[in-house]
């Protein structure tokens, strides 16, 4: 598929990267924030937008999850993002010579032991690529940046470390969103994504869940979130392994939605393979 597709962050950013590895053919197009890549995206403006959603290391990206529900868009595909951490610095630069690092405060906490094993001082900066640029406009030894290789290559500097993260299965997961639907069956595995309101019943949540145990559906992801600043409104969002049209899926969804107000399917899409 040619056309555009829209990531939030600076050239080189990790989901720059997402961009590269799952629509390698697509111009990459950056954005300021995710409620921009999402309204370029439903706009037209671009054919497709890229957004992180989880982090095996970090957790998941709460914004995202916010707006996913309301963005009128679709999931059609996933992208696992294995994250390389790496210190950038000017050509030239020994590693003695840095002092302080920039880059997104969600990256200090998946290389803190190489941070604090070389003393390392931190600013806490809006994008690690755009922490990457900045550090080749400074032209300074002892300003560097943590981001991946290809901010360094894109932003001419030197990698000084590389893959500095403490956790070596570091993975970040991606979000491909179109304003219309694929729920065509293009594997064998696939993940069906969905949000649901249960009933304001005793029992309500457990009863709804239990369709998927009955019916041997894997859920793999179930997490809450209020809605309408209400203490008693909780909706969940869930990742289920299958399509809406197997048989078992399609009986656990039936059960669900006689015990939901509200059931929602946000995308259905294959399984990255790095899933896994």
């Amino acid at each position: 598929m040619t056309g555009r597709i829209a990531f939030q962050g600076e050239l080189g950013a990790y989901s720059h990267q997402a961009c590269r590895q799952s629509r390698p053919q697509m111009e990459a197009v950056p954005c300021a924030t995710f409620e921009e890549v999402i309204d370029r995206t439903r706009a037209g403006d671009v054919d497709l937008g890229m957004l992180a959603v989880e982090n095996s290391t970090y957790g998941r990206v709460a914004d995202v999850h916010r707006l996913l529900p309301q963005s009128g868009l679709h999931i059609i595909d996933e992208a696992f993002v294995r994250v390389h951490i790496n210190l950038l610095a000017v050509k030239g630069t020994k590693l003695d010579q840095v002092k302080r690092v920039r880059c997104m405060s969600i990256l200090l906490g998946q290389c803190g032991t190489f941070l604090k094993d070389h003393n390392l001082a931190t600013l806490n900066w809006t994008d690690n690529a755009a922490a990457a640029r900045d550090v080749a406009a400074l032209n300074d030894p002892a300003e560097a940046a943590l981001a991946s290789e290809l901010a360094g290559e894109i932003y001419g500097l030197d990698v000084l470390a590389r893959q500095i993260e403490d956790q070596s299965n570091n993975t970040t997961r991606f979000l491909v969103m179109s304003r219309d639907p694929d729920m065509t069956r293009r594997a064998d595995h696939m993940i069906t994504t969905l949000t649901f309101r249960v009933r304001n019943i005793p029992a309500a949540l457990y009863k709804a869940m239990g369709g998927f145990a009955t019916n041997g559906v894997n859920m793999t992801k179930l997490e809450s979130y209020m809605v309408g600043g209400s203490f008693t409104a909780t909706e969940f969002y869930a990742d289920i392994e299958g399509h809406p049209e197997d048989a078992n899926v399609k009986l656990a969804l039936d059960e669900l939605r006689y015990f939901s107000s509200q059931v929602d399917i946000l995308g259905v899409y294959p399984a990255d393979r790095r899933r896994d």
